[in-house]
């Protein structure tokens, strides 16, 4: 297996955590694509994955898996045991749940406040954003809020709960890891009074996966 992406961005880390966890990261080429020159945006590319994002998971025989969720449920279920993504009907829908939560209201809050609300990531990168336009800035200002405001909505659950999706480490745990990642970043710091989030993130932290993902 082969996977395309850039170390360092929050996706690639969701998937490099996924393979530490499964103890998959010695069977996998990385393939470093130039995401700072916009490689990820150029026609051969594009002809892996339309969407022109990292990271691509590619299969022995050719097969090529892009979306970050469909990456992890395919590592997680490779040998049958999954342990990420859920065993039963309700803990699969309860951590798919979970884990859109996750992405939608911190990881692509802090991403699009990243693209419109910052320099970004650099011209090659920021000129397949959108253009400069009248309310780009305050479109980025409101999604920093709403990041924000996904932390608190995590801080309840996790005041309640030890994990994202309930009492296990789950592909959820990763992806909130993965958007908090992306928020010290981009300079949003987790409020001080979202306690139970704080203590979540230096737990998760201690993971082994985490501490050293692939």
């Amino acid at each position: 297996m082969r996977i395309l992406d850039y170390p360092g961005f929050p996706n690639p880390l969701r998937v490099r955590i996924a393979l530490a966890e499964k103890g998959l990261s010695s069977q996998v080429e990385f393939v470093t694509i130039d995401l700072p020159a916009a490689e990820h945006k150029q026609p051969p590319f594009l002809a892996i994955n339309p969407e022109g994002t990292i990271p691509v998971l590619q299969l022995d025989d050719g097969t090529y898996i892009s979306e970050c969720t469909a990456i992890t449920e395919y590592l997680d279920n490779l040998a049958g045991k999954p342990s990420l993504t859920g065993v039963t009907p309700k803990e699969k829908a309860v951590i798919h749940m979970m884990q859109k939560r996750a992405e939608r209201e911190v990881l692509y809050a802090v991403g699009i406040y990243f693209h419109y609300g910052t320099p970004g990531a650099g011209p090659a990168v920021e000129a397949y954003k959108l253009p400069q336009w009248e309310g780009r800035t305050q479109w980025g200002a409101f999604e920093r809020q709403r990041a924000i405001a996904g932390m608190h909505y995590f801080d309840r659950i996790l005041s309640n709960q030890p994990y994202v999706a309930g009492d296990q480490f789950s592909m959820a745990d990763i992806t909130l890891f993965a958007g908090l990642y992306f928020a010290a970043f981009a300079k949003i710091d987790i409020p001080d009074e979202c306690q139970a989030v704080k203590a979540w993130h230096a737990k998760v932290s201690e993971r082994p996966s985490v501490k050293n993902p692939a």
